[in-house]
Formats: C-alpha cells, sequence, structure tokens
C-alpha cells in the first residue's frame, strides 16, 4: 500500500456500522454545580481537564500516566494540565507527546517539536507528529504507560490533523494495553454537520478515515464515534478500553465565543474563533492557488489573490449567502503563498453564526474565483494523486463537478446523503443534547 501523505507533505513549500457490543469502560466523571454568564443558559461550561482536576486528579491516580497534548490543554486559571498533573505527587506522569506545532506550540504549520525535556516540569516530551499507530505504540511503550491521556482542542473539521493523532493513538493504546482517557472539550463551531464523505482512497493526513468533512462533534464524543465504529476493522481488531471525562453545562448551540473559556489557538494559524467558524469551509483554499489569508492577522478569513478584483466580493454578496457577508479586501501576506503581493479578495464576515454553512459558503466562493483566468488547482506533482483539493474534501468529486460547471446546489446536494447517513450514525455516540 502507498504511503500516505501527512499534513507535513501537504503544507510543503508554505502552504498548507452498527455497533455490535457496547463501548468498553465509558466513563462519565460528574463536575462541581456553579453558574456563570458563559455557559448555556446561564449554567457555567467546565471542560473535562477542569472536572478532573476539581476531583483531585483522582480518575489518573495508580496509574503510569502519558499524555497527549498541546497548548490548548488548559484549566480555567490558564495553567497547561501537564503542569497541573505535575504538581501533584500522587500522580505518576511519564511522558507527554506533542503532536503537529508541538506541545509547548513552538513550531508552525507542517512542524514539530523534536524530543525535549520539558524545562517546566523535567517530563519528556516525544515527537507524536506524523507517528502512526504503530510508531505511537513504540514511543508509549518506551514511556512505559498504561492510560494515555488526551486533551487537546479541535475545532470540528476532518482536515485538522489531531483528531487523526487521538485516532492513531487510540489504536495504540489499544494495542498496548493501555486505558484511553479524553478530556472533553467543547466543539467551537457546534454541532452542524456537513460536507462530502472521505473515500478510502483519498486516506491521508489531512483525512484518515470514512467521516464527513464537518462532522458536529467533541473529540469525546468523536472518540466514541472511533471506538464502536472504526478501531473494530483496524489492524488486528477490537476496542480501547476508553473513558471520557466529560464538558459540564456545554450545548452544542453554544459556541466558543459564548462558552466563557479562554481560546488558546490550536494552532497559529488558529487564532480566535472566528477563524475556526470560517476554516471549517474556507480550508478548502489551501487546494487553491488563492491565499488563504496565512500571513495576515485574519487567515482564513481573508482570501485572496493579486489576480482578483472588487467584483469577487460582489458577486458573492449578490448569491445572498445565508449569516455571512463579504467585505472587498486587500492584503499582503507575510508568508505563504503570494508571500509580499498584494492581494485583492474579501474578508469573509460571518452575521448569524446559526444560519451560517461554512461549506457551501466555500463552495461558492470557489465557484466565483474560478471565474478569473489566474485560477488553479494547487498540485504536487510528486504525489499519486496530485490535487490537494482532493485530500482536503475527500475525493476528486468537488473539483470534478466544480471544473465540469456545476451549479452550487448540485455540488451540496451531491453530499446529501453521506451527512444523513453520518448523522444517523453518529447518533448513538453523542454525550451533549
Amino acid at each position: 500500500m502507498a504511503r500516505t501523505p501527512s499534513r507535513r507533505s501537504l503544507m510543503a513549500g508554505g502552504t498548507a456500522a452498527a455497533l455490535a457490543t457496547p463501548l468498553l469502560a465509558h466513563t462519565a466523571v460528574a463536575a462541581p454545580p456553579g453558574r456563570s454568564p458563559g455557559g448555556h443558559g446561564g449554567q457555567r461550561v467546565t471542560p473535562g481537564a477542569d472536572v478532573a482536576a476539581a476531583g483531585g486528579w483522582r480518575v489518573l491516580r495508580g496509574r503510569k500516566v502519558g499524555v497527549v497534548s498541546n497548548p490548548t490543554g488548559v484549566l480555567r486559571d490558564a495553567r497547561h494540565v501537564v503542569d497541573s498533573m505535575a504538581e501533584r505527587d500522587e500522580l505518576h506522569i511519564v511522558g507527554v507527546f506533542g503532536p503537529e506545532h508541538g506541545f509547548r506550540g513552538s513550531a508552525q504549520a507542517g512542524e514539530s517539536e523534536p524530543e525535549f525535556e520539558d524545562p517546566r516540569t523535567g517530563l519528556t516530551v516525544y515527537d507524536a507528529y506524523g507517528a502512526d499507530a504503530a510508531k505511537m505504540a513504540a514511543l508509549f511503550r518506551k514511556a512505559g504507560v498504561d492510560t494515555v491521556v488526551f486533551d487537546i482542542q479541535d475545532v470540528g473539521v476532518r482536515f485538522y490533523t489531531y483528531i487523526w493523532t487521538m485516532y492513531h493513538a487510540m489504536v495504540a493504546a489499544r494495542d498496548i494495553g493501555a486505558t484511553f482517557v479524553v478530556l472533553d472539550r467543547p466543539n467551537p463551531v457546534g454541532r452542524r454537520a456537513d460536507g462530502p464523505l472521505l473515500t478510502p482512497e483519498y486516506s491521508s493526513g489531512v483525512g484518515l478515515k470514512p467521516i464527513i468533512q464537518q462532522h458536529g462533534m467533541t473529540v469525546g464524543e468523536l472518540a466514541r464515534y472511533f471506538n464502536g465504529e472504526l478501531l473494530p476493522a483496524e489492524g488486528d481488531g477490537g476496542k480501547a478500553e476508553l473513558e471520557i471525562v466529560e464538558v459540564r453545562g456545554w450545548s452544542p448551540r453554544t459556541t466558543a465565543q459564548h462558552t466563557g473559556l479562554p481560546w488558546v489557538p490550536p494552532s497559529p494559524n488558529m487564532p480566535t474563533p472566528d477563524t475556526a467558524t470560517a476554516y471549517a469551509g474556507t480550508g478548502y483554499f489551501e487546494g487553491t492557488n488563492l491565499s488563504e489569508g496565512r500571513g495576515t492577522t485574519q487567515p482564513f478569513q481573508f482570501v485572496g489573490a493579486p489576480y482578483l478584483d472588487h467584483h469577487y466580493s460582489d458577486r458573492l454578496n449578490a448569491l445572498r449567502l445565508p449569516g455571512v457577508r463579504f467585505r472587498e479586501g486587500y492584503f499582503v501576506p507575510t508568508f505563504s503563498k503570494h508571500e509580499g503581493k498584494t492581494c485583492a479578495g474579501v474578508q469573509l464576515l460571518v452575521t448569524d453564526p446559526e444560519r451560517y454553512e461554512a461549506v457551501p459558503t466555500a463552495v461558492a466562493m470557489l465557484r466565483e474565483a474560478m471565474r478569473y483566468d489566474g485560477f488553479a488547482w494547487r498540485k504536487d506533482p510528486d504525489t499519486e494523486r496530485p490535487y490537494w483539493i482532493d485530500k482536503l474534501s475527500g475525493s476528486p468529486r468537488l473539483r470534478e463537478m466544480l471544473d465540469a460547471g456545476a451549479s452550487l446546489e448540485e455540488v451540496t446536494g451531491s453530499w446529501r446523503r453521506e451527512v444523513r447517513d453520518f448523522e444517523r450514525t453518529r447518533r448513538r455516540y453523542l454525550l451533549y443534547r
């Protein structure tokens, strides 16, 4: 089998079944009561990490713990969960595992931190970026873990790499007989499910398994989905021993902007919750020769190229897409595509998050950009499937339909049944109603 590309290779050059048996050891850990203005109906939103910390980390006592995390693994007081755990003499933390961008977040897109000793805690931090399940299992064995803790803020999109780090870590934990514990966090873009289903032949580092593009689940819910639907068919089969420390006081209708929780950028080009809202769709522009706003203060909200003009925003606004407006905008990226060049384009402004549809909006933006002679799909000629947009969208369908002049309704309608089927399957794994 050909080796599937990772996000590292995709970003080179500056761009970036029914459940037969119940889930094993699914545990909901109770949180202390509390109220704040930030939660749904005024209830305080308490991430799984804070639930566990408030309980004195009892869920991890007596275990040899390895933590898969990045800078987003913070408590409400902004301390990192690893720092909090390391202060407890009764806990045995044997290692930390850093994904893309690293544990402390010092690396750019497509990069990682090499293995090092963390100066704050003295713990060994292992480079887990790009590690498949076999390499991850080797790292876990090297560290001597019997429990793997996952705490990373996701943004709810298939092509964001952290959920595939979690998937590999779950398979690895299962294979070495370790328990897998997810400290759950809210999905910043809520419950909406949309976009095409990935086809297995287009598996890559930005889409490993067949789920739809905007999955609308928390990482804890997604871990349950992985465990019930995908792990039994992976390797020698079987499920992980899975425990979820649930978020308390959160409704999927509560956006990240209204949880009252601090936003720590999950990656350098995800600076705000607004970025995450747009990224679920405008991430597609990584697969074109337009700038997706990397090298600006608003990546994935600014989209443009030197060959666009003011008609681009006019045409998009004329479509009257729900919950969004487009401001004519000009920007000069400081790195990545069109570095140092003035790009004409748009600033995407979400006016109504409940009506905004990220994926159809991005499809409409692609269709209008294709009116310009300068438009091109980005290609990697050294790979078997060279079009990056095919990896991002999960198949050639999106590109081929747009190239053939399909309408917005035809393109988005082509995956409507896939979304319905996914929603039906995921229902049994949801934790928050």
